[in-house]
């Protein structure tokens, strides 16, 4: 289907202390080879490390504009750039992403082509990453870890948008209210509401965003945990929404104190599907990165993932009702 709209893009940018981030990812809309006309708003939220210096640079060459406000958290403030924004199509994009080149292009073509009012892209490693952005990233997308459900494959029924890199029409913010006041699982929300009011969404997979991830471990593990939390809470809220694959990170977990538990009583047997499992996630990440230590690391992440999702589910499932 040929949209007749005239897409009119409004890119939302939220930022928290991270003025090194917006100067790359600003950096990577100078290399766009797309040609149509289009605004950048960024929209502090609260920082004491400010980015106003930083998107200084840029004006002369980008339309953006800058807007320092209190904190609030990240769905609040991509909401008031929403409301801020001028065009009829917002993009809503992570600090810690950076575009290639032919993102826009890909957007505008994918729905020019097949038009919806909310679309969501994948997000990738960039060669230049480090090996643990490059195993987190592996944790994160692989179909060993996650099934694939952030962007990699088609199949995984309608599409879930991710607030790191998604897509929203300005009439169907104005219907939905844009995000929730969820502190973590809120893009999840957004995406229910957007499908209750009737709205579409699809996968546009070459819309892909390089997502540098500047996690430590003990970040990425709090991270996990936090999505853990959301998601019996969207279960709740969204009955129809609940897969028995929710509860894989916590069987997992449990699985892996068990078979710890069993091989101090001399039974090991139950170990070997770890064993196992890990082989295959070496081996898988090896051939995708070409990388003895992302490879290796991918192992660390991916049970770092598990064991930080699978934690805040069971918290979030048995404890926090």
């Amino acid at each position: 289907m040929i949209t007749i709209i005239k897409l009119q893009f409004s890119i939302i940018i939220p930022v928290y202390n991270r003025p090194k981030e917006i100067d790359e990812l600003l950096t990577s809309f100078l290399k766009q080879n797309f040609k149509e006309h289009y605004e950048i708003l960024i929209i502090e939220d609260g920082s004491t490390e400010k980015s106003d210096v930083i998107v200084n640079k840029y004006k002369s060459e980008l339309n953006i504009s800058y807007f320092f406000k209190a904190n609030s958290g990240a769905g609040a403030s991509r909401n008031f750039g929403m409301q801020k924004a001028s065009g009829n199509y917002c993009i809503i994009l992570d600090s810690d992403v950076v575009l290639p080149s032919h993102y826009l292009t890909q957007v505008s073509k994918a729905l020019q082509r097949n038009y919806t009012d909310a679309f969501g892209g994948p997000d990738t490693a960039h060669k230049s990453f480090t090996p643990m952005q490059k195993a987190i990233n592996y944790a994160m997308t692989s179909f060993l870890t996650t099934g694939g459900i952030r962007g990699k494959k088609k199949g995984v029924g309608k599409f879930q948008l991710r607030s790191f890199n998604l897509g929203i029409s300005k009439k169907a913010f104005l219907e939905t209210k844009g995000f929730s006041n969820m502190k973590t699982g809120e893009d999840i929300d957004l995406t229910f509401r957007l499908w209750q009011k009737g709205f579409k969404t699809q996968l546009i997979t070459f819309a892909f965003v390089y997502h540098k991830r500047r996690s430590t471990l003990p970040q990425f593990l709090k991270q996990t945990f936090s999505f853990g939390v959301a998601r019996p809470i969207l279960n709740r809220k969204y009955p129809e929404s609940k897969k028995i694959t929710f509860w894989f990170p916590t069987l997992f977990i449990l699985g892996f104190l068990l078979s710890l538990i069993f091989n101090l009583l001399g039974f090991p047997y139950f170990l070997y599907f770890y064993y196992i499992y890990f082989l295959l996630i070496v081996i898988d990440s090896f051939i995708q990165n070409k990388s003895i230590s992302v490879a290796f690391f991918s192992i660390i992440t991916t049970f770092t993932q598990f064991l930080g999702y699978g934690a805040g589910f069971f918290k979030s499932q048995f404890l926090n009702k």
